[in-house]
């Protein structure tokens, strides 16, 4: 089942971090199975407080997002973002493809 990181950007603090992490996280990626769906491109916010951009990647399971983002080379790259402003973080499952589980929300009996 495919899981999605999700990297939300609440406040830049050093953009020589950012600019160094932008050069070495591509290097991470590779060697994995992984989509970009949404990076750092034209949002708005419908609730909480106010970001600065988000990110969204696929893989095809939970396990191979935490084997990507655990990476050295992924590792290596991570420690410049933290210090370059501040972020939250999540590894999420996604659902089952439609017809293989019966449909009303998820297994732990929530819904939207």
């Amino acid at each position: 089942m495919s899981a999605y990181v999700i990297f939300i950007r609440e406040q830049s603090h050093n953009p020589e971090e950012l600019r160094i992490y932008s050069q070495k996280a591509p290097d991470g990626l590779a060697g994995h199975p992984v989509t970009p769906l949404a990076v750092y491109g034209t949002h708005e916010v419908i609730e909480g407080p106010a970001i600065e951009g988000a990110a969204i990647l696929e893989f095809p399971s939970f396990e191979e997002a935490k084997v990507w983002y655990y990476s050295p080379a992924y590792q290596d790259a991570v420690q410049h973002r933290l210090r370059g402003g501040t972020y939250r973080g999540i590894i999420i499952e996604g659902v089952p493809a439609a017809g293989s589980q019966s449909q009303g929300g998820s297994r732990n009996g929530s819904s939207l």
